[in-house]
């Protein structure tokens, strides 16, 4: 699979296949547009259309600056869904992204034919105890904090090795200020009333060994809020399918949004 970007400059977005399914990714916290592990090689390009856009402040858009929000993370998303010229799309947001691609369901509900979130964030957020929001809030400044929490949302079962590269590519992938803005922004957003009850396709994958955005969570809020989701528990996965197990990811997504 060839991976692209869609014009000349550096800030042209990273797209993969060219064919008639189009999907918009939304990355992690953690993430870029280039932060996706394996699943772009192992994209179905002959029936899939991926298009991976870099939030302000990351990636290629490092030096662009804004507000860091939920909101302006979806209208740059729908930007970029017309420079493609794409009327309709699935959406697929990993973490802080699957609350980002619930925001673009709630601005643009007749664009989105399917939604997919890769151990999302709800509708609603996510409330953290102060122990837990004082490791998330130090991280901007401190790469052990990251390497913590990217273990702790793994299962501490991963190798040393592994975290490191992930501290690392966080690091060099994102601006500080950009990493620190988008923490409440993620976390403290709430729009469950514009969502629930959407009747969009929606599928909530989880890692078994996620022990903060798995099943249980996804239980007690995606499948309450959309008529029509699903749920499927990666085994052997954590917060991280597209590096744990992307094989079984990518199955698992393209046989959901190819219906």
């Amino acid at each position: 699979m060839t991976i692209s970007s869609t014009g000349a400059d550096d800030t042209a977005p990273v797209t993969a296949g060219h064919g008639p399914r189009r999907v918009l990714a939304l990355h992690g916290w953690f993430g870029s547009a280039q932060g996706w592990g394996w699943l772009p090689q192992m994209v179905d390009g002959e029936h899939f259309t991926w298009a991976f856009l870099d939030y302000r402040g990351y990636g290629a858009r490092a030096a662009v600056t804004g507000e860091y929000s939920i909101a302006e993370i979806s209208g740059d998303a729908l930007a970029l869904a017309d420079s493609l010229g794409w009327d309709t799309f699935s959406v697929v947001g990993h973490s802080m992204g699957g609350i980002a691609a619930q925001r673009v369901l709630a601005d643009a509900p007749g664009r989105v034919e399917r939604l997919v979130g890769i151990s999302p964030v709800p509708a609603g957020g996510v409330p953290f105890d102060l122990q837990s929001w004082t490791l998330f809030d130090g991280a901007a400044a401190d790469p052990a904090n990251r390497r913590a929490i990217i273990d702790l949302t793994t299962g501490n079962r991963l190798s040393g090795r592994w975290l490191d590269e992930m501290v690392r590519f966080s690091l060099d992938h994102s601006t500080r200020e950009a990493f620190g803005a988008y923490l409440p922004a993620w976390a403290r957003t709430d729009l469950t009333d514009e969502v629930k009850g959407n009747p969009v396709p929606a599928l909530a994958v989880v890692g078994e060994h996620d022990p903060a955005l798995g099943a249980d969570m996804m239980r007690e809020t995606w499948m309450r809020h959309y008529p029509n989701a699903r749920l499927e528990v990666l085994a052997n996965a954590g917060h991280y399918a597209m590096y744990e197990t992307p094989v079984r990811l990518v199955t698992v997504l393209e046989d959901f949004l190819g219906r």
